[in-house]
């Protein structure tokens, strides 16, 4: 979710890729994108398209592709949007599903000519949590293609039942479970308290096991159906793969601002970008989190 540093604590909160409690704002995503640029069609063209299509080629054939971002790395967007033209333009993208839209949001009635106005209704888009201007370019590509963009993650309104929900507890391994909410903890800065911990790792769980049952009814013989969410959503041990079904072939891709890291059993493969400034993500974090005041 954050620019990687050498910091344990900032790795953590970078592997939760969008944390269930802790909503990106505005302020962090500025600069995402300067813009929405015109749908891609056709093959992109262009030195970096081309190695985004040469690394794509590695890849397939497969029938999910998960995109983990760093969800303030313009550049990890930009690949997006160049992985869903390549596809759509090749006729093998199946459906484009998203982590920035709740599950049963969908496109699936539009035209391909829908306005941009129509297509966020449709996914029922939040701009202050996730700025069109970022992922409206992926989003619009696969729409002019004819092809569904789906929103995928667990809805607000069911995060409450979430956390009660004991049954999630039994959704990874008990190694798993015990890194994942190590995870929630540093990722939250080591600000919640403990009893808080559990609860708020059942919301992650459950929001991957919404995005890997998007993807599986979305899937189409012959096609891929492509995923875009923070990284730690497609983290092999403890995201939406922990939720696929067997027979499923994926790919785990992780968007990385920074050097090449150490290879994971984590991620099938490490796409590398410029690192991002140094910034102290925990910095307020306090405020957000205390109870609003009467």
């Amino acid at each position: 979710m954050f620019p990687q540093s050498h910091s344990p604590r900032r790795q953590a909160i970078s592997r939760l890729g969008r944390l269930p409690h802790l909503w990106l704002s505005a302020t962090l995503l500025a600069g995402c994108a300067s813009g929405i640029q015109a749908p891609i069609l056709s093959l992109p063209e262009g030195p970096q398209a081309q190695v985004t299509a040469n690394r794509l080629e590695r890849l397939l054939p497969t029938d999910i592709l998960l995109l983990g971002e760093q969800h303030d790395a313009a550049e990890h967007q930009q690949l997006e949007q160049q992985v869903v033209a390549n596809l759509a333009a090749r006729g093998l993208l199946a459906a484009l599903a998203l982590e920035m839209a709740d599950a049963g949001a969908s496109t699936a009635k539009l035209q391909p000519k829908a306005s941009e106005q129509q297509v966020k209704e449709a996914l029922q888009w939040s701009d202050q949590g996730w700025p069109w201007a970022a992922y409206g370019p992926a989003v619009m590509t696969a729409v002019r293609a004819g092809v569904p963009v789906l929103g995928a993650n667990l809805a607000r309104s069911s995060m409450r039942a979430s956390m009660a929900d004991t049954s999630l507890d039994a959704q990874l391994p008990s190694a798993a479970l015990k890194t994942q909410q190590q995870l929630i903890r540093e990722g939250h800065c080591d600000l919640l308290p403990d009893s808080q911990i559990a609860p708020m790792t059942r919301i992650q769980i459950a929001k991957d096991k919404s995005m890997a049952d998007t993807l599986e009814r979305a899937k189409v013989a012959g096609k891929v159906v492509v995923l875009l969410s923070g990284s730690g959503h497609t983290d092999r041990m403890l995201g939406v793969p922990q939720h696929l079904a067997a027979s499923s072939r994926f790919k785990a891709v992780r968007l990385y601002a920074g050097s090449q890291p150490q290879e994971s059993a984590s991620f099938d493969v490490f796409w590398t970008t410029p690192a991002l400034p140094e910034k102290d993500y925990c910095e307020g974090l306090a405020e957000q989190l205390a109870p609003a005041k009467p």
